[in-house]
């Protein structure tokens, strides 16, 4: 059963205690925050050298007031103790490089296989602290890039349909007419048909309900380039989720690629320009599809624990409880 920290006034209505009096007795007395081997330091990193195996994930977060930190965790924790391996305060290459530059270097060896996002510092991170783990960009990331597109192409559109609507309502009035906006089949305006369909480009369209697939045969007859969109982002999707060799997967991202030059969408230009940087790291997945989940789901935890919080206010004795429970 996975370890959860709770906030000392979630108590308070159980016990009938004083919330920010027992937190202050333990931190000052229960616990042995005031002796604890990496206090000094605290705010600005931390380092469990033990927690160190094969597969790792290295990811960022925000803390509080948005101050960022670099996360490193260990696959085979699963989220749970011996899940921390490194936290350190920064994004900056340089910075992180030389606090893990302090873990043995016979430890940072053991790590086979790191999976990261597309961020330049985080690849120089894993290049320099573990020159023998093989790097795997996320698939998520890469996909989320393919759906910010779609996304950014519907949004153009429907500011288009905001303004005509806006100048059809002008008019109407300027001519002392009632305005009547048209509708499609389904009962929608061009304007709620484009912000409606948000959700539906995300999934597939074997999973729409039959209101979506309404929705979205009319948002493809009215905008066949989100229909090509659409088909382009779903090609991509099956090429991570049906793809099991390498060399198969290197093939079917040169076609991929190659149609989105075709299409001449230019909010496809930043994914395709994407893939052709960093594809030994993308097509490094199809070895063993790693993915960074793991990561994601650590941050997740966090985050809910510093909403369970209201916030951070002590941060060195926040990752004093972070590193009990995970590291």
């Amino acid at each position: 059963m996975d370890s959860f920290p709770i906030s000392s006034n979630s108590l308070e209505k159980f016990y009938a205690i004083n919330g920010n009096q027992f937190s202050t007795q333990y931190k000052d007395h229960l616990s042995d925050y005031n002796h604890w081997d990496q206090k000094d330091h605290a705010p600005d990193w931390l380092l469990f050298p033990d927690n160190i195996g094969p597969h790792l994930s290295i990811d960022e977060t925000a803390l509080s007031q948005g101050e960022l930190y670099t996360i490193i965790t260990n696959k085979a924790a699963k989220g749970r103790k011996g899940a921390l391996v490194a936290m350190i305060k920064g994004t900056k290459a340089e910075d992180v490089t030389r606090i893990l530059m302090k873990i043995p270097h016979r430890l940072r060896r053991k790590v086979e296989e790191i999976t990261l996002d597309m961020a330049a510092s985080m690849n120089q991170i894993v290049s320099k602290c573990f020159t023998r783990a093989v790097k795997v960009i996320d698939r998520f990331h890469v996909q989320k890039l393919a759906y910010d597109a779609l996304q950014e192409m519907r949004i153009a559109h429907r500011w288009d349909a905001i303004n005509e609507e806006t100048n059809a309502l002008d008019n109407a009035r300027w001519e002392k007419k009632t305005y009547c906006p048209f509708r499609f089949a389904n009962g929608d305006t061009k304007k709620q048909l484009l912000a409606r369909s948000r959700y539906l480009l995300f999934k597939s369209a074997e999973k729409w309900t039959s209101e979506q697939k309404q929705r979205a045969t009319i948002l493809f007859a009215q905008y066949p380039d989100i229909k090509e969109a659409y088909d382009l982002t779903h090609r991509l999707r099956l090429i991570f989720s049906k793809t099991q060799e390498k060399g198969v997967a290197l093939t079917k991202l040169a076609h991929w690629y190659d149609q989105v030059t075709e299409s001449g969408f230019k909010s496809f230009n930043t994914i395709s320009a994407t893939i052709y940087t960093h594809y030994t790291e993308i097509l490094n997945f199809f070895e063993n599809r790693s993915t960074n989940a793991s990561a994601e789901s650590f941050n997740a935890k966090l985050k809910s624990f510093r909403a369970c919080l209201r916030g951070v206010n002590d941060t060195a004795f926040f990752l004093y409880r972070i590193s009990k429970i995970y590291a």
